[in-house]
């Protein structure tokens, strides 16, 4: 096993070579063929299950219940194709409406429980869905939202964790949907954005599927593997890679509530977890927490990490601390969630590199957005059957978001090395330029986390009148640590040099996150008053 933690040894797969989208079998797939396909080969096995065990739903069951929600939403006023929305927490109704929408041949949209209110108006009203589901607690809020619409919409109200789905009546003479197409559209999921309104990102039925292939094969998950399913299901990650990928390979998730790192090893030990699958944020307040026996969790393979960068010294702290390897990976929205995966053998990776290409292809291309060298910095772009129709009703914003020739435009900054590694050092929004100099934000970031009592950073540039921009800096202290602007100043001075040590400093209590974990650096420009 070793320090590095417990990987298997793995290969590459043939979908990353894939050059188009609907070239392979995968992409062809649906979410109800998964859903009747696992439900066909393992009927009995536990497909979800909370992890108090009080509810558990096999694949068999899982397809009866998707039948139920067809019709509960057809009861409802709607009818395959319409989009409904739902405004729920995470528990096993919630990922049994989801799926039994999708199934049916409706398109989803899980709405962002962290979204103010004029947001969550804006999507709900931008969406033009005829159904919302949500949770009781979410109920008022709800419908004071949908009154003030101008079109009608059901309200259903049922409780994250029900053990059955609402009343309803079938209507005499109905008759079941036919099987939704590939490529009908299966998720709207909003982005949120550092400026203006969320974008609606458009996946196909066929998106979701050939990720939920790809996310199987590239962690050679098998049915006897489980996932602890800690991320909230209106977030891509947990959407993509808890909640479909053990539909394509027969494994099964176990879902708490919500995230606690008090209780995250006793919910994974306890429910018999192969694997976790976490953000960034969530292995820095595990690593400020206590480590269970090393006994207890043999079981468990690796991690996954996704959705932001993960600091090389949280990886290294991670896989010390617990003895359990890290994968890195990255994805968009616009991709079904991963685009980059580490190999499985820990031999293999390269730590703080988000991977290579899964799922399709990659590149990085400069401002006139032709290809650069390996080694080059430049924009990295993404092609394949994971890559989304569009934006809702925004025909300008899908067409700023793909290159001429067809690839999405992911608006990272990075560069490949020879052996096809993706190295990400920013977001071309956020790059620092400082005198004409470009300086990626994750360098200063990097650099603060190796200070023992910083537990968070971000930098971000900040208009100045002699170099154009300056760097701010946002410390999060590690609870029970102090360090003072001059103690930073300093450290940064030794690992960076006086060009890139940030000119200001601000301790704050927590980073501005979107739903994703990603910190929203723009946000922390209003700091520097």
């Amino acid at each position: 096993m070793g320090e590095a933690g417990r990987l298997p040894a793995g290969g590459d797969w043939a979908m990353r070579n894939a050059s188009t989208r609907g070239e392979s079998h995968e992409a062809q797939q649906t979410v109800r063929a998964l859903i009747d396909e696992a439900a066909q080969r393992w009927p009995q096995a536990v497909y979800a299950c909370d992890v108090e065990g009080r509810q558990r739903i096999t694949f068999a069951e899982l397809r009866e219940q998707c039948a139920q929600v067809a019709t509960l939403l057809r009861a409802a006023g709607s009818a395959p194709g319409d989009t409904v929305s739902l405004v729920m927490p995470n528990g096993l109704q919630t990922l049994r409406l989801l799926l039994g929408a999708m199934h049916g041949g409706w398109c989803v949209n899980p709405v962002n429980l962290l979204s103010q209110h004029d947001q969550m108006r804006y999507v709900l009203d931008h969406s033009d869905c005829k159904v919302v589901v949500a949770s009781p607690e979410w109920a008022d809020r709800v419908q004071g939202v949908l009154n003030g619409l101008s079109r009608p919409v059901t309200l259903i109200v049922t409780e994250a964790d029900a053990l059955e789905l609402p009343a309803f009546k079938r209507e005499a003479g109905a008759r079941d949907a036919q099987p939704a197409a590939p490529q009908d559209l299966a998720l709207l999921m909003y982005t949120s954005g550092t400026t203006g309104v969320p974008k609606g990102v458009m996946l196909t039925q066929a998106n979701l599927a050939a990720n939920a292939q790809t996310i199987s094969a590239e962690h050679a998950l098998v049915p006897g593997d489980r996932v602890l399913a800690v991320l909230p299901l209106y977030h891509i990650n947990a959407f993509a890679v808890t909640m479909l990928a053990p539909l394509a390979h027969g494994g099964s998730l176990a879902m708490p509530p919500k995230f606690s790192a008090g209780a995250f090893w006793r919910q994974a030990v306890g429910t018999g977890c192969t694997w976790i699958n976490v953000v960034p944020t969530m292995i820095s307040y595990l690593l400020e927490g206590e480590a269970p026996p090393r006994d207890s969790t043999q079981a468990i393979r690796f991690c996954r990490s996704a959705s932001s960068a993960l600091p090389p010294e949280h990886l290294r702290a991670f896989e010390q601390r617990f003895g359990i390897g890290v994968i890195e990976t990255m994805g968009l929205t616009e991709t079904v969630a991963p685009s980059f995966s580490n190999p499985l053998d820990v031999a293999q990776r390269k730590i703080g590199s988000v991977g290579r290409a899964s799922g399709g292809q990659a590149r990085v291309v400069d401002g006139a957005l032709q290809p650069v060298p390996d080694g080059t910095t430049g924009e990295i772009g993404i092609h394949g059957p994971h890559e989304m129709r569009g934006y809702y009703k925004n025909d300008k914003a899908t067409a700023d978001a793909f290159s001429p020739d067809g690839w999405l435009r992911t608006g990272d900054l990075g560069h490949r090395d020879a052996d096809g590694f993706f190295f990400v050092t920013g977001r071309i929004k956020e790059l620092i330029i400082k005198g004409g100099e470009n300086i990626a934000p994750r360098e200063i970031d990097e650099a603060l986390l190796q200070h023992p009592a910083v537990l968070e950073a971000a930098a971000v540039g900040i208009p100045d009148r002699h170099y154009g921009q300056e760097i701010l800096a946002c410390i999060v202290p590690r609870e029970g640590m102090t360090c003072t602007e001059a103690d930073l100043r300093a450290f940064c001075l030794e690992k960076l040099g006086r060009y890139k040590t940030p000119g200001v400093f601000r301790f704050v209590t927590e980073l501005p996150r979107g739903p994703s974990g990603k910190v929203q650096r723009l946000k922390l420009v209003d700091l520097a008053a």
